[in-house]
């Protein structure tokens, strides 16, 4: 199988380091902006908005949130790319920024040679559950009733070319499993279809998925990470089972590449001062999200590797999204 990279925090500066002037002729003296990739709602958007407040009290001028969506996040991190390389304009990526370059054509920047890491900020766990009336309860007896209802086994996600549909095709690749992809736009749809056993399997974000268990509508298998999660530690883990196959949805800060050195890293400081802060923790533990908070070099370099396996995968599995 295709072994994941992982992703080293980094040990949180002092807030004296962090609130520190920035030097004079080395900081935008114009409005500071966070550019989300996606439409508002959602973690992403709770995380750009504590991000906000806080960064706002440490660089005491504003941070403006920007929402510019499409193209499976590639408009926003496109015009982040095209920006000034002078600190004021940050993008906020999610796990797409790392999957595109397998799947996407023609894509408008190069994710390597045109951005530069700041900061993966988050990471969320995804889970792997079947219906309620499914007479499955573990991945052993998933396999099982794949291998005895060849062909009939479906999975829902909510999009082609999401985490969770990529890391249902790692998993087939990985397992043997059987079973054809059904993309929807959107969670909302998915649910239904699934609790009415119309499509079998569903892969979506532990922490949505989570109250659903609760209600008995889902029976959860399995989180697709190497470890258990700690909000729902009695789901196994498929780490547990296939050792090195780790799939999580992030969050990350970049910049354009050629913002210095030296910008990069005292915004590295300060975001990891906010993600240390005991409101943003308890807010982001409440919606599901683990602050990871690494340095910009370990971002890029699983920037990198995380392209290198998801081209693997999609080759492997010569996986399309037209």
């Amino acid at each position: 199988m295709v072994a994941s990279a992982s992703i080293p925090a980094l040990a949180f500066p002092s807030r004296a380091f962090a609130e520190t002037s920035y030097p004079p002729g080395k900081w935008p003296n114009k409005p500071m902006r966070l550019i989300v990739p996606n439409v508002p709602g959602g973690g992403t958007d709770t995380l750009a908005r504590l991000l906000e407040r806080h960064l706002a009290k440490i660089w005491q001028q504003p941070l403006l949130v920007e929402y510019k969506p499409g193209a499976g996040t590639m408009i926003g991190t496109d015009y982040v790319a095209k920006s000034p390389p002078d600190g004021s304009t940050l993008g906020m990526v999610v796990t797409s920024h790392v999957i595109n370059p397998a799947l996407r054509r023609n894509m408008p920047f190069d994710t390597q040679k045109d951005l530069a890491g700041v900061m993966l900020t988050a990471r969320s766990s995804l889970l792997l559950s079947v219906a309620s009336g499914m007479p499955v309860h573990s991945l052993a007896e998933l396999l099982a009733y794949s291998r005895a209802n060849s062909g009939r086994l479906s999975y829902a996600t909510p999009g082609a070319g999401s985490s969770m549909h990529l890391a249902g095709e790692l998993l087939k690749l990985t397992s043997g499993l059987d079973m054809a992809h059904v993309p929807y736009k959107g969670s909302g749809a998915a649910y239904g279809d699934v609790f009415e056993n119309r499509v079998n399997v569903l892969i979506d974000p532990l922490f949505s998925s989570l109250p659903h268990v609760t209600a008995g509508r889902l029976r959860p298998i399995a989180v697709l990470s190497a470890r258990r999660d700690a909000i729902a530690p009695r789901i196994a883990a498929i780490g547990e089972t296939y050792a090195g196959f780790d799939v999580q949805s992030i969050n990350g800060i970049v910049v354009p590449a050629a913002t210095p050195r030296e910008l990069v890293k005292r915004l590295n400081a300060d975001f990891a001062a906010v993600l240390k802060n005991d409101e943003v923790v308890k807010r982001l533990a409440e919606i599901g999200l683990e602050p990871v908070a690494s340095s910009p070099e370990s971002f890029d370099a699983y920037v990198k590797s995380e392209m290198q396996r998801w081209q693997a995968v999609v080759k492997a599995g010569n996986i399309t999204i037209d």
